[in-house]
Formats: C-alpha cells, sequence, structure tokens
C-alpha cells in the first residue's frame, strides 16, 4: 500500500438490532476511508470480539442482550480503551441514564438511531460519518481526569465570596461537551455567586437526559433555560433544543425558534454575544471541546467589551476545533485545562 494513502478508519459496530445494523454498517462502508471491521449482537460478544478485531473506533448500543451497552462501555474504558461513539434511543428515560452514564465512563459522544433509521441517507448519514472520523484521532479519557483535588477545591472555595451578580458566566460546547461541562460544573459550590448559561450541541432529544445526570453530579443547579426566566446566582442555565438562547437586560433568559445561525440552534456565537451586550467586561465566556467554529464571534464580541475570555486546552479537548478556531482569532484570554479553568472560575468570581 502507498504510504501516502490515508489510514482505513476500522469500526467495530455493536448494535442488536438487525435493522439498525445493516442500515450502520452500509452507511459505513459507503465511505471509501471506513472499513467495518466486525458486528456483534450483544455485549459479551463484543467484549469477546474486540481484543482481535482492534477497532479504532467502537459505534455502541445502549439495550444489548447479554451484557448492556454501559457494561461494556466500563469495560472497554478499563480494558481496552478504545474511542466509542453511542448509538441509541432517546425516548425512553431510563436509556438517557444509561447514556450519560457511559459518558462519564469514557464514551465521546451520542447519535439518535431514530435519525438514521428515518433519514440514514441525508444529513444524519453525513453526521455519522463525520462523528466516527473526528472521534477516532481522539485518545479515549483516562477517567482519572474526571476527578478533581478535593484540596485544591477547599482551598479555593474559601477564596469565593458573594456579590458577583454583576458578573455571567457563559459555556459554548459540542462534541465530547458533556465530560467538560461536569469537570467544570462539579467542583462549584452551590452558593457560586453569579448564574451560568451554556449552550451544548447534542443529538436531539438527548438534552433532559443530560441535565438529569449533570444535577444528579453537581452542588449547584442545572436546568434547562426557560423564556423570560430570571437567572440566579448558583443555577446553570443550558439551551433547550431547536430554540436560540439569548441574555438580555434584567438577567433574563429570552428564548426564540429563529432559524439557525451557521447551521446551529441554539448557537453559541448568538448566545455569547448577548451576554457581551448585557454584562460588559463582567462576561466570561469560556470555549469547550467540539467540531466547528461555533462560539468564535462570541468570545470575540466577549473580547470587545473587555470581557475574560477562556479556551479549554488542546490536550483535555475530544475535538480541538472550536477551541483552536477561538485561540487563531487571538480573542482568547487564557488557554487551560478542564481543572483550570474550574479552578479559575473559584479564584475569578469573588
Amino acid at each position: 500500500m502507498d504510504s501516502l494513502e490515508p489510514k482505513m478508519i476500522r469500526v467495530f459496530v455493536v448494535e442488536d438490532s438487525p435493522l439498525m445494523c445493516k442500515i450502520l454498517v452500509t452507511l459505513l462502508n459507503n465511505d471509501p476511508q471506513i472499513l467495518v471491521v466486525g458486528v456483534a449482537r450483544d455485549g459479551k460478544e463484543a467484549l469477546d470480539f474486540l481484543p482481535h478485531l482492534k477497532p479504532d473506533i467502537i459505534t455502541l448500543d445502549m439495550d444489548l442482550p447479554v451484557t448492556d451497552g454501559l457494561e461494556v462501555t466500563r469495560q472497554v474504558m478499563t480494558r481496552y480503551p478504545t474511542p466509542i461513539l453511542i448509538v441509541s434511543s432517546s425516548v425512553f428515560k431510563t436509556g438517557m441514564e444509561k447514556v450519560f452514564r457511559a459518558i462519564s465512563w469514557g464514551a465521546l459522544d451520542v447519535m439518535d438511531k431514530s435519525d438514521l433509521i428515518s433519514k440514514g441517507e441525508g444529513r444524519a448519514g453525513e453526521e455519522l460519518i463525520e462523528k466516527i472520523k473526528s472521534l477516532t484521532r481522539v485518545k479515549p479519557l483516562d477517567r482519572t481526569l474526571l476527578k478533581f483535588r478535593e484540596e485544591k477545591r477547599e482551598v479555593l472555595l474559601k477564596k469565593t465570596k458573594g456579590g458577583a451578580s454583576h458578573r455571567m458566566v457563559a459555556i459554548v460546547a459540542s462534541t465530547g461537551g458533556p465530560q467538560a461541562l461536569l469537570k467544570i460544573l462539579k467542583p462549584l459550590p452551590e452558593d457560586f455567586p453569579c448564574g451560568i448559561v451554556i449552550v451544548q450541541h447534542i443529538a436531539s432529544g438527548f438534552l433532559p437526559g443530560m441535565v438529569d445526570w449533570l444535577k444528579k453530579e453537581c452542588k449547584i443547579r442545572v436546568k434547562v433555560g426557560e423564556d423570560q426566566e430570571i437567572i440566579q446566582a448558583g443555577v446553570a442555565y443550558i439551551a433547550p433544543d431547536h430554540f436560540q438562547m439569548r441574555v438580555v437586560e434584567g438577567g433574563r433568559i429570552s428564548l426564540s425558534d429563529e432559524p439557525p445561525t451557521n447551521g446551529h440552534r441554539p448557537s453559541g456565537d448568538i448566545l455569547l454575544e448577548s451576554v457581551a451586550r448585557v454584562y460588559g467586561k463582567g462576561s466570561i465566556g469560556i470555549i469547550l471541546t467540539g467540531m466547528g467554529k461555533d462560539g468564535v464571534l462570541g468570545i470575540k464580541a466577549i473580547k470587545q467589551v473587555r470581557g475574560k475570555t477562556i479556551a479549554q486546552d488542546e490536550k483535555s479537548c475530544v475535538v480541538f476545533g472550536m477551541p483552536h478556531a477561538a485561540i487563531e482569532t487571538g480573542a482568547v484570554d487564557q488557554v487551560l485545562s478542564l481543572e483550570k479553568i474550574a479552578e479559575e472560575l473559584l479564584s475569578l468570581i469573588h
């Protein structure tokens, strides 16, 4: 083989539905850079095949016979660390709980299988291929990164004081964002003295599950933003599916169903720009892991009003696309790991 040819991406499909399995294999094999190296119909079979197949990435259903997807994720990350893309259903609450528990174990992203069934030939199929190619380049996350040094956290909490209602933290994330948000939000105390607004790009229907998962893990309140809601200190508001979310005068949330901006609804740029307008130099804009450039214009807007701008560093990113694009503009004040971002928030707000 010519050494200049791109390396084939080896994909292992773990899916018990014959229909879904056929759709996945067909979509993946249609791309000249992707090779499906194996198919498993239950979790035990997947774990038995894995060391022999040596895939670059696994597509994994959560509801598998014999050994479920959650246990497969745990064992894969413990024994054979390999990037995992969850391809599952968002219909049932118990299913969503499994998805985000798997993400806490190191799975990288999620897609809704119903989208692939109903429109696999279109945008959903293209998105699957994009995710496979992007996530294959990721080193599986070290689960120890989920831990925050408690002794350091205690020192930082002592520095945190009230009276920061004139400030607002705004965060934009995409691929790899759920894990990143957990690592930033989990160390924050219940009385964190300002509000946090967030755009997280995630497969439609999975947002409620992510919010429930973060609620259980964090001391601050986490909820889906509602129209005309007054933003309160110590609460993280995540933009709902299919709506643009802004912060408006009076510290309220405004939702609209206007068209996507640069392909995104919710749009990180729209959120960050609104925070810059309302909070000026009291704005703290953070751009996290993700593909593309959403949030770059918003980070520039916050920089222009002398707010604080932070980008996640490449080492801790699942995908460095969005932070890299923001850094390239010169509008980012600090490039930090996830742990350092949490520390910065705790020491900054006082």
